[in-house]
């Protein structure tokens, strides 16, 4: 058995910057960092538009305030505001003390920090490193693990939480390399694990985003929040999928349709190509139902994309500002976005939902309970500052902010306290037999067939437009794919750097977070945010302003709860652009 005072799961921004904090709080303490891959090849790494806060160098008349009222109503009412107010109040600081660990921010000509325009935010507030930002964050981040001497563990895969008697004391772990299977103790445990793209077939996210931290949460007894609510980037590089960052619209870049309109005036006439990515990803949509969409090879009517314009920007400023852009198009698809258009399409970006948390990062086992010893920050929790919608450049915020809070949460938590009590044996037996019945399955199906058809099903059933009657008839699907999982068969046995091992426990994480978003999606029976039902396509404030709590178990499935929203700050109204 392993033990630390504090142990962290995950290696991107939120668990790396919470790591920091801990150690800058109290040196003293044991600090273990246990990441399914290197750190530096977290999702946070490919992060690309900016960080939002009011620094006031682009424009002066910024406010805290209107960053957060941005952001609320982004999210179409349903962020907690008191947790909005936090973010946002923080930002400029959290900028700054990333600037003074070596964060290389893009400069305007008198050496402040650029800022740029963003989606639904009303002024120029985004902080940027050219659209590689995620990249020059986390490598300075995980630089200062070294430096404050934080144990890492990397390829390491998750089994299991350790949770008895409402207290997180540790984790069940799979080292990748040999199999090994250790119990890590902690006085207190994070998890940072990120989101669950990959519950879907084309999305931005990388392999690793499988939901296994939300999926340990459930399988422990405890609820999640919000998974419903799904983001759809609107400009996925077609038939790729990778992102082309939304800096590039924030740079003046043009999304048009068959006959060259900007079509999103037609939607969001006071914002444009910068409307909020839920109303972006539709008006892309709606085009294509309409007949307006492009076919990428000639150019001609009735395809399945739109069009993202550089052209007209020039490639002096492209190769300045985002000449990441420009490479993934040239890479992917051989194009000069200089001279030709990029073809996109709507893809699944981010996830608002996740582990419900209060303020300081503390897991909630219910709307009015807290558990002990257990936190979360990041992608994977769900302190809703995003509520319905999340607005860009808020996450790499986020997962600063946050991360910082529920690191300092935890340093001041475990001070005297005592290790846990943990019948290690027990737990590195069940790991032992669970992982043996995955090898010995003696099934016919493989891995990445029922992955796929999972992912498929998904995407079909509880996609941008989502009415009662898909998603039931995807509810009985996936129900029948779950089934085939159970025979599953592997063609590599060994224990030894075994990837289709790892994939076949990580279908499992996915089958289980994606029954939650579709239950919780047909169980809300309005249209809020990036959760749009054609059957219910108004907003319904008196039945549905409130988050979604759902829960687990293999007897009675899938339960759904809720609980009330926060809103301290700004009534919900109309949300135009």
């Amino acid at each position: 058995m392993i033990d630390h005072d504090v142990l962290i799961i995950g290696g991107g921004l939120a668990g790396t910057r919470a790591a920091v904090e801990v150690a800058r709080t109290n040196p003293g303490l044991s600090i273990g960092l246990i990441a399914k891959t290197h750190p530096i090849r977290s999702h946070s790494v490919a992060a690309q538009g900016g960080m939002a806060a009011t620094l006031k160098n682009a424009d002066p008349s910024d406010s805290w305030e209107a960053h957060a009222f941005d952001t609320v109503k982004g999210g179409d009412y349903l962020a907690d505001q008191d947790a909005v107010a936090i973010l946002t109040q923080e930002a400029p600081d959290v900028v700054i003390d990333l600037e003074h660990m070596g964060v290389l921010f893009s400069r305007r000509e008198d050496g402040r920090i650029a800022q740029r325009a963003f989606g639904g935010h009303s002024h120029n507030r985004t902080c940027y490193a050219a659209d590689k930002t995620g990249h020059a964050i986390l490598h300075e981040l995980v630089n200062n693990l070294q430096r404050y001497n934080v144990t890492l563990y990397d390829e390491w895969y998750v089994m299991e939480l350790i949770f008895e008697d409402n207290q997180a004391k540790g984790v069940v772990a799979y080292r990748i390399l040999d199999g090994a299977i250790e119990v890590f103790r902690a006085k207190a445990v994070m998890f940072a694990t990120g989101g669950y793209g990959r519950v879907y077939n084309t999305t931005s996210n990388d392999y690793a985003s499988c939901g296994d931290g939300l999926a340990m949460t459930v399988a422990a007894g405890l609820p999640v929040e919000d998974l419903e609510f799904v983001q759809f980037h609107p400009t996925g590089l077609y038939p790729v999928g990778v992102l082309i960052s939304e800096a590039v619209r924030g740079e003046g870049a043009y999304l048009i349709n068959a006959v060259g309109d900007r079509f999103m005036a037609q939607y969001a006439p006071s914002r444009m190509e910068l409307a909020p990515r839920d109303i972006t990803s539709r008006a892309i949509n709606y085009e294509v139902r309409a007949g307006r969409g492009i076919h990428p090879k000639d150019g001609s009517a009735g395809g399945p994309v739109a069009y993202l314009d550089l052209r007209h920007m020039g490639r002096k400023k492209i190769m300045e500002r985002i000449p990441f852009c420009w490479e993934e198009a040239h890479v992917h698809l051989g194009i000069d976005a200089a001279v030709t258009p990029i073809p996109i399409r709507p893809t699944v970006h981010y996830s608002m939902g996740g582990i419900p948390v209060n303020v300081d990062g503390r897991v909630r086992r219910s709307a009015t309970e807290l558990t002990d010893g257990f936190f979360s920050a990041g992608e994977t929790a769900c302190v809703s500052v995003h509520g319905a919608n999340r607005l860009g450049s808020n996450s790499l915020l986020e997962c600063v902010v946050y991360g910082k809070r529920t690191g300092f949460a935890m340093a001041n938590y475990v001070e005297g306290r005592s290790l846990p009590e943990v019948d290690s044996d027990r737990y590195i037996k069940a790991a032992e037999t669970q992982l043996q019945s995955v090898l010995d399955n003696p099934g016919t199906y493989r891995v990445n067939d029922i992955r796929q058809a999972y992912q498929d099903c998904m995407t079909e059933h509880c996609g941008i437009f989502r009415t009662q009657e898909i998603m039931e008839a995807g509810l009985v699907k996936l129900k029948e794919i779950r089934a085939q999982a159970e025979r599953v068969k592997l063609d590599d046995r060994s224990r030894t750097w075994n990837s289709e091992l790892v994939e076949a426990l990580e279908l499992r994480s996915l089958m289980r977070v994606g029954e939650i978003i579709l239950t919780s999606a047909l169980n809300r029976r309005e249209s809020r945010g990036s959760h749009f039902r054609e059957d219910c396509p108004d907003r319904d404030d008196e039945k549905f302003l409130q988050h979604t709590i759902a829960s687990y178990s293999p007897e009675a499935g899938v339960t759904i709860d809720y609980m009330p929203v926060v809103v301290n700050q700004f009534e919900p109204k109309d949300r135009k652009y």
